[in-house]
This record gives C-alpha cells, sequence and structure tokens, in this order.
C-alpha cells in the first residue's frame, strides 16, 4: 500500500496500517533529522516523536495538499528544527546566566539598552525595505516561516519570495552595516 493510503487507515485508528506506514517512513524520518539535529541519540528520539505525532494527527493530514511522505518529513523537519533551537537557547541561557555571575549589576543594564539600540537600528532599517521586501523577511525571520510557507501565505511563487528575500537580505546588511 502507498503512505497516502496507510495515513489515511492510521486517521482512522488502524495500527496494523501505522506498523505498514513506520516501516515506510522511519527511514526517511530518521534521515532527515540526523541532518538537521546532526546528535544520533537525539535524531533518534526526535525521530520517534515525530512518528508518535504522527500517529496522533493522522487526522489532519489533507492529501489535497500533498503527499504523505511530504507530510510527515514537513513535522519532521519541523521538530528537528524545534530540538535545534531549544539546544541554542538552552546554550545561550546558560551563557547569559554564566556572564551575570561574573558581572556587575550595571553590566545587565547596559546590554539592555545596547540590545534596544540595536532592535531600533534593525526596525529603522526593516522601514527602508520595499513593502513586499519587508514582509517577506518578517514572515522569514520574525514569526519562523519557511521560503515555501512565506510564498504560500502571500500567495506568490517560491522563486519571487526567495529573490525578495535575497535583496531585502541584502539592503538590510547594507544598513546595518553603518551599525557597526
Amino acid at each position: 500500500m502507498e503512505a497516502d493510503e496507510l495515513l489515511l487507515l492510521v486517521a482512522g485508528g488502524d495500527q496494523m496500517a501505522f506498523e505498514e506506514l513506520y516501516g515506510l517512513v522511519a527511514g526517511p524520518v530518521f534521515g532527515l533529522v540526523r541532518r538537521v539535529v546532526r546528535d544520533p541519540a537525539q535524531s533518534e528520539e526526535v525521530s520517534q516523536e515525530v512518528l508518535l505525532e504522527t500517529w496522533r494527527s493522522a487526522a489532519r493530514f489533507d492529501p489535497r495538499r500533498g503527499s504523505a511522505l511530504s507530510w510527515i518529513l514537513t513535522l519532521a523537519h519541523r521538530r528537528a528544527v524545534d530540538r535545534v533551537r531549544s539546544a541554542r537557547a538552552a546554550g545561550e541561557r546558560e551563557q547569559r546566566e554564566a556572564r551575570r555571575a561574573h558581572h556587575p549589576a550595571f553590566d545587565q543594564v547596559t546590554e539592555e539598552v545596547e540590545a534596544g539600540l540595536e532592535r531600533e537600528w534593525v526596525r529603522r532599517c526593516l522601514e527602508r525595505l520595499t513593502e513586499l521586501q519587508r514582509q517577506s523577511v518578517t514572515l522569514a525571520y520574525y514569526d519562523g516561516y519557511t521560503y515555501r510557507e512565506v510564498a504560500e501565505r502571500l500567495s506568490l511563487p517560491l522563486g519571487t519570495v526567495k529573490t525578495r528575500m535575497r535583496d531585502g537580505l541584502t539592503r538590510l546588511r547594507e544598513c546595518l552595516g553603518g551599525a557597526a
């Protein structure tokens, strides 16, 4: 049976269909997660979470929007990216805590003021972009959408979004270059 058919059966609670679907997609899911997460043990854990999520949310699969494999791999990619971001954030939190332990309290105030100034500089540079570039950059970098999702949200071809992103990021880089 094809993955699409199996996933529709899984949505109805068919455990045998899930076992067969698991056999079809476990390898590609692990491979994708491994490329993003890198750590083998974490990759196994994330892959299991994705397959469990597949079982739990199979009813949300809409075959009109794409294949079962692409839907499952999208779940895997998002979960893997979330894991990487979470690990990075935990590391950054630990670094911040270590810095606070070694710096006087006024340094924290200085850092907050500098961060506020940097945010203002970025906001001003964003205002210099065209509306279309600003929308694309904001959706991708502030709202966390992939280029493909930005294209869908803006009802534009993927190539157009990529071009806007490239041009917008180039203009931001030039504008922010003056801040250094």
